[in-house]
């Protein structure tokens, strides 16, 4: 089989949209509609070794990355992903790596769990929104009950088993105005890295266009300009915080390894629990369906010609706007998902948190200038 001209990640979803809670601005439960005749909700074991040895197979790098999403991909059962382990040391090559990747709301956590997690290496990724009160305004279970205490028992038991957890919390109107209590938080609870993800529900038919549980864009800059002072007076080398990290590759020169932040999209597709081919993740319907990996090879339909104009539409169609803003490399426009705003101009396409992202970078970027160049003057020769 041939391997893919670049590196990629693929967010599989083995359990479609399928999860325990109902969280009120989750944007995949309604995907289930792309397979209602699939019961139960998991990826067949033929399938699912098809889709390992393909990804395999097509990946160009010593170290395979695998990433598995949802919906919550722990309502499969540890013993599904026990056979997924299994499954990956069969069709391994000698000389290289398997990395497994999972994000989970980790309500569904056990010993069981964190002993396989550990003893096979996973990563996980961890949906908490903050303090109780934030997290309970939106990450309910499906009667309405609140999840903040499944997920914090999830969360030490993670710690307990020392599987390296990241923090994924997602900003809405819920809590970016309480940038402090959020971020103080994560500390409190000793989280060694953090994600914050902007809630973007787009409403055409509501006031400003969006529900009312999106983050303002003003309001979304404001908050992380907080916790970056945060992290700058007391955190710098204690805790990670990607979109600081992310500013921060900029001024060394790298490439940005949050796809939203690329010049160009489309490296991390989906495979849903059917086979099927995805562009994106913020893209899974009728006109992103390239395909299915058991009639077209996983390697072909990344390397497809859709696909990479896929990924070249978000540099293409970047407004004049955004082409001359100073902290464009930064930001390259965003994800593609958010642009549905004008610009001062009147061109469509701007990214709706525009406003907030310019405020953030271009307050972050004096700090990250001189870190770099302090770096530059001790390693002259790097």
């Amino acid at each position: 089989m041939a391997v893919a001209s670049r590196g990629f990640q693929v967010f599989v979803k083995p359990a479609g949209a399928a999860c325990n809670l109902a969280c009120r601005y989750c944007y995949y439960l309604g995907k289930e509609r792309f397979y209602r005749e699939a019961r139960p909700l998991r990826m067949p074991e033929d399938l699912l070794e098809e889709y390992i040895a393909q990804h395999i197979a097509a990946s160009p790098d010593e170290v395979i990355r695998f990433s598995w999403h949802g919906g919550e991909p722990t309502v499969l059962g540890p013993d599904y992903f026990r056979g997924i382990a299994a499954i990956q040391r069969r069709h391994l090559p000698a000389g290289r790596l398997i990395a497994n990747g999972m994000q989970t709301n980790g309500t569904l956590l056990d010993d069981e769990w964190g002993r396989l997690l550990a003893t096979e290496g996973f990563a996980v990724g961890l949906s908490l929104d903050g303090p109780r009160e934030m997290h309970d305004r939106c990450r309910l279970t499906w009667d309405g009950r609140p999840s903040f205490d499944q997920t914090m028992r999830g969360y030490e038991l993670l710690r307990r088993h020392r599987v390296p957890t990241d923090i994924l919390c997602v900003v809405g109107a819920h809590n970016v105005r309480r940038p402090s209590e959020v971020y103080g938080f994560f500390k409190r609870i000793g989280a060694p890295y953090v994600s914050f993800l902007p809630l973007v529900d787009p409403r055409p038919e509501a006031p400003g266009g969006v529900s009312p549980d999106t983050v303002p864009a003003e309001a979304w800059g404001e908050f992380l300009c907080a916790v970056f002072d945060e992290w700058v007076a007391g955190d710098v080398g204690r805790i990670k915080v990607q979109i600081i990290e992310e500013a921060a590759r900029t001024a060394f020169g790298q490439e940005h390894s949050l796809c939203i932040f690329r010049p160009i999209c489309g490296d991390i597709p989906v495979v849903e629990l059917s086979g099927d081919f995805y562009s994106c993740d913020h893209f899974v319907d009728a006109e992103h369906r390239l395909g299915n990996i058991s009639e077209t090879p996983l390697v072909d339909l990344i390397e497809s010609q859709a696909q990479r104009a896929f990924g070249l539409a978000k540099r293409e169609n970047l407004p004049h706007v955004c082409r001359a803003c100073d902290v464009r490399i930064m930001c390259n426009g965003e994800c593609p998902k958010n642009r549905f705003s004008r610009a001062p101009d009147g061109e469509e396409g701007l990214n709706y948190l525009c406003a907030g992202y310019k405020r953030f970078f271009t307050h972050a970027r004096p700090f990250v200038a001189e870190v770099a160049a302090e770096w530059r003057r001790q390693n002259p020769k790097s």
